[in-house]
């Protein structure tokens, strides 16, 4: 065996994940708490929402995601390699570069929960109304996420599977307990579900934007399939994804079902909301609730910082792919000797600074606009990665269905197809939603969240063709530099 053959070996060894770290990482990925606050603000609707994002939307987005992964050849680069391979170099490049820069608004939504969370445990609400020590501690936390990617993708993934089964499962199915109790005992209920209900009654501003979070609540299902080269068994990459899409809506629907039946949504605030609803609960059970949501508010934090860890090592391997083909300057084609693409994670890390800067004093003390601007910044991102990524799908079932592959979503192309394209439709509209000031938003703060998210999503989109025009030059750099070597 030569000495590169060695290596990667050694690599495949050092990365290597088991489905269960997968699906663990992956979970932690999309299924968290900080969303269930919004959730609970819109009332019975939720149950509605949740559906609609989570069958109609999710569910054909995974199963594209764990067809297009199965394919042989395509295991590597996860969406790059899909979209380039079908519809062309540049768009795979655009498409794994919104991919990778839409989280760096979404770790700042991360950050607002986890620091919300701490405020509560530590009893120091100043930590979400001074706008220094709250991106201070931003800082704290990313760089800290960052340098912790050095341990490797299977350390991290079992810092994963604890933090998502302490963080995130544990305060849900406590909720539910509690939830019961409480009902149990007699207290009001301040949501009714049934079939009147549950529906919105009007189509306006309100009910269209009360439908972003449950879309980002479903995102980034597919960003793990770069890993699926890390797997055990490669096989088994659909399987988990399905397991994803039956626990992602399981837990949401518990979990903002019980918010929303027991806390009225006047009351419910975006970045602390779900701890400060576990306080009341407690507390109206005859539990000492103020002192246990510290509790929760500490199990909440440990849950969402093993999500931001896994939202830094996910997308970057396949920008590392991407660079690695002279996409990037290549600074960021090397990757530490276990194969962390750090380079790219640091990259991305400073990216997240500036993003994080200019959401968090722009917004000064009011922590919920901070909030709302950052959820509604990675939605919109995010949904520019799955037009691009349906699109690729559909042109993948119509023009190269005898590729081979061991999972497809369904048995008839053209039935894939339509399902596919529904859920390129709910995206498109999803996408300009986003951009409707979110209730409650004050007045003078309105042009301001239009022109942020308007300016960051302009910026996203130029970047990667801008960089495409270097992509000769790079990949002459990187050829020079092999045949040096």
């Amino acid at each position: 065996m030569t000495t590169t053959e060695e290596t990667a070996t050694a690599n495949q060894n050092y990365n290597q994940l088991t489905g269960l770290k997968l699906f663990a990482m992956t979970s932690s990925m999309v299924i968290s708490i900080d969303e269930f606050a919004p959730f609970g603000k819109a009332g019975a609707t939720s149950l509605f929402y949740l559906l609609l994002a989570g069958l109609v939307w999710f569910l054909p987005v995974t199963q594209a995601a764990g067809e297009m992964a199965s394919i042989q050849g395509w295991q590597h680069g996860g969406l790059f390699t899909w979209v380039k391979a079908t519809l062309g170099e540049k768009t795979g490049f655009v498409a794994m570069f919104y991919q990778w820069i839409h989280i760096t608004a979404g770790m700042d939504l991360m950050m607002y929960v986890i620091i919300g969370a701490l405020s509560i445990t530590l009893q120091t609400p100043w930590f979400n109304t001074t706008p220094l020590v709250r991106f201070s501690l931003m800082m704290l936390l990313l760089w800290g996420a960052t340098c912790a990617q050095l341990l490797g993708a299977k350390r991290i993934g079992k810092v994963a599977e604890w933090l998502f089964a302490l963080g995130i499962v544990t305060p849900v199915l406590l909720l539910v307990i509690v939830v019961t109790v409480y009902l149990g005992q007699g207290h009001p209920v301040y949501v009714h579900f049934n079939f009147h209900t549950i529906f919105p009654h009007q189509l306006n501003g309100t009910t269209l934007v009360a439908f972003v979070p449950f879309i980002l609540a479903f995102c980034g299902g597919e960003a793990s399939a770069p890993h699926v080269k890390n797997l055990a068994r490669p096989q088994q990459y659909p399987k988990v994804m399905i397991a994803l899409v039956a626990t992602a809506i399981s837990l949401d629907l518990l979990g903002s079902s019980a918010i929303a039946m027991s806390v009225p949504a006047a009351h419910i605030q975006n970045s602390t909301g779900f701890v400060h609803t576990y306080g009341q609960l407690l507390t109206s059970i005859g539990l000492p609730g103020q002192s246990l949501e510290k509790l929760i508010g500490l199990l909440l934090a440990c849950g969402i910082i093993g999500e931001l860890g896994n939202w830094i090592a996910g997308p970057n391997q396949g920008l590392f792919e991407a660079a690695r083909e002279g996409f990037l300057p290549p600074f960021f084609a090397h990757a530490t000797k276990h194969g962390i693409p750090f380079r790219i994670m640091v990259l991305q890390s400073a990216i997240v600074t500036l993003t994080a800067a200019l959401i968090t004093f722009s917004s000064g003390q009011n922590v919920d606009f901070a909030f709302n601007v950052a959820l509604a910044a990675t939605t919109a991102q995010y949904l520019m990665v799955y037009m691009i990524m349906l699109v690729a799908y559909m042109v993948l079932k119509w023009r190269h269905e005898t590729l081979p592959r061991t999972y497809r979503m369904t048995s008839q192309p053209k039935v894939s197809i339509a399902l596919a394209a529904v859920a390129l439709v709910i995206t498109a509209g999803a996408f300009f939603i986003t951009f409707i000031p979110a209730q409650g938003t004050p007045q003078p703060l309105r042009l301001a969240y239009v022109l942020i998210l308007a300016g960051m999503c302009l910026v996203v989109s130029w970047l990667p063709f801008w960089l495409y025009r270097s992509h000769s030059k790079w990949q002459a750099q990187l050829t020079s530099a092999e045949k040096k070597s």
